[in-house]
C-alpha cells in the first residue's frame, strides 16, 4: 500500500489547459474521489496518475518514488476501466489471470490469486464462463477481480459504475465500500455522479475548469461549502440560491430581494460586518425548507408559487417560483397541494449560506 502526492500538477493539450496546479496529498489506505462535471479535469488527472498521459509540469509520487517518467506497467497500479475492456474469447478465469501471465508468475500462484479474488466478489461460479454470458454487473466484478488480483499498490477507478443501471449502481457502491474495507488499498476513484462522491469517498476532491475547488470529507463538502459551485454541486437536488441584497434595520441585518425578506440571525449576521448595501447569494438547501406553521418567525417565512410536484414516495419535492428566483423544497409524503396553489415556506435559519455576488466564495 502507498500513499499518492501529486505536485503543482498541469496539463496542457496545444492551447487548452486541462489541469491547473493540482496539489494532493492522498493517504495510505484512503479513497478519494475526484468529482465535478465533464470537462473538469479529473480523467486526465487520474490517467496522468496511471501514466497514460504525459505530464506537462508537476510531479507525481507512489510511495517515495517520483514516477513521472515510469511506465504504467511499472507503477504497481491497477486501473478498472467504465469499459470492462474484457477478452471475448477467453474465460473469466484467463481474463483474471492474463495479466499475471504476462507477468510471468507461477501458475500455483496465478490460481491461488485468482481465487482469493474470485472468492472476495463472489464470481466463483463463473469462472468458466465468456463475458458474453455474463450480466453487466458481473462483468464488473470481473473488471474489479482483474484488478485484485495484480495486488497493486494503488487501485484508480475511471467511472466505473456508469454503464450500469440505477438500481445495479447502488449495488455496486456498496460493494466497492465493502471492498475497499476489506483489501485496504489507496483507491483513487472518478465520478461526475455527485452521490456517488458522497457515498464511496473517505475524501471527496471537488474540480471545475482544471482547477481544485474544494478538498474535504463529504459532510464538510455539504455543510461548509467553499464557494457556490461546490453548494450547487454537492447535494441532490442542489443547494437553491437568489440573488439579494444585505440591508441594516437598527441591529438587524436582512437580505431582501423582490421575493424574500429575510432575517439574517445574529451568529451570521456577525461574519457580515460591513456587507449592509453589497449584493451577494442566499443559498438554501431543500430540506431546510418546510411549510411555515404559526410557530415559524416572520423573518423567516415567505410566499411561493407552486409550479411543479414531484412526488417520490418518501418525500415530495415541490418546484416552487420566490420573487425571481426558482426553488426546491423538500417536504413530507403527507403534505397535500396542487399546482399554481400559493404556500407560505420557511426556512431553517441556521442552515443559510451567503456567497459574494462576484466571487461566488462562501462569505
Amino acid at each position: 500500500m502507498a500513499r499518492v502526492l501529486l505536485r503543482d500538477l498541469n496539463k496542457h493539450y496545444e492551447t487548452f489547459h486541462a489541469v491547473k496546479d493540482v496539489s494532493l496529498e492522498i493517504q495510505d489506505r484512503e479513497f478519494v474521489v475526484l468529482v465535478g462535471p465533464s470537462g473538469c479535469g479529473k480523467t486526465t488527472t487520474l490517467r496522468m496518475i496511471a501514466g497514460l498521459e504525459a505530464i506537462t509540469s508537476g510531479e507525481i509520487l507512489i510511495g517515495d518514488t517520483v514516477v513521472n517518467e515510469l511506465p504504467p506497467m511499472d507503477r504497481d497500479i491497477a486501473m478498472v476501466f467504465q469499459n470492462y475492456a474484457l477478452y471475448p474469447h477467453m474465460s473469466v478465469r484467463d481474463n483474471m489471470a492474463f495479466g499475471l501471465k504476462m507477468r510471468k508468475f507461477e501458475r500455483e500462484e496465478i490460481a491461488r490469486r485468482v481465487k482469493i479474488a474470485a472468492d472476495i466478489l463472489g464470481i466463483e461460479s463463473l469462472l468458466h464462463r465468456k463475458p458474453r454470458q455474463l450480466s453487466g454487473g458481473q462483468r464488473q466484478r470481473v473488471a474489479l477481480g482483474r484488478a485484485i488480483v495484480r495486488n497493486p499498490q494503488v487501485f484508480l477507478f475511471d467511472e466505473p459504475l456508469s454503464n450500469l443501471d440505477a438500481k445495479l449502481r447502488v449495488q455496486m457502491r456498496v460493494e466497492l465500500k465493502k471492498l475497499h474495507e476489506r483489501l485496504g488499498t489507496t483507491a483513487v476513484y472518478v465520478t461526475h455522479d455527485q452521490v456517488e462522491a458522497m457515498t464511496l469517498g473517505d475524501r471527496v476532491v471537488v474540480m471545475k475548469d482544471g482547477w481544485v475547488q474544494q478538498v474535504g470529507d463529504p459532510l464538510e463538502l455539504y455543510n461548509a461549502p467553499a464557494n457556490k459551485f461546490v453548494a450547487g454541486f454537492i447535494g441532490s437536488p442542489g443547494m437553491n440560491f437568489a440573488a439579494v441584497s444585505f440591508q441594516r434595520e437598527g441591529d438587524t441585518l436582512l437580505a431582501v430581494n423582490h421575493g424574500l425578506r429575510i432575517t439574517v440571525p445574529a451568529p451570521i449576521a456577525a461574519r457580515l460586518n460591513g456587507h449592509a448595501g453589497r449584493d451577494a447569494t442566499l443559498g438554501i438547501r431543500p430540506e431546510d425548507l418546510h411549510l411555515a406553521g404559526p410557530d415559524d418567525d416572520e423573518g423567516h417565512c415567505f410566499e411561493a408559487l407552486v409550479e411543479v410536484i414531484e412526488r417520490l414516495g418518501s418525500e415530495i419535492l415541490l418546484d416552487v417560483k420566490v420573487g425571481p428566483a426558482s426553488m426546491v423544497a423538500s417536504v413530507p409524503p403527507t403534505v397535500r397541494t396542487r399546482m399554481r396553489d400559493t404556500i407560505r415556506l420557511a426556512l431553517d435559519p441556521e442552515r443559510l449560506h451567503f456567497f459574494d455576488a462576484e466571487t461566488e466564495v462562501a462569505l
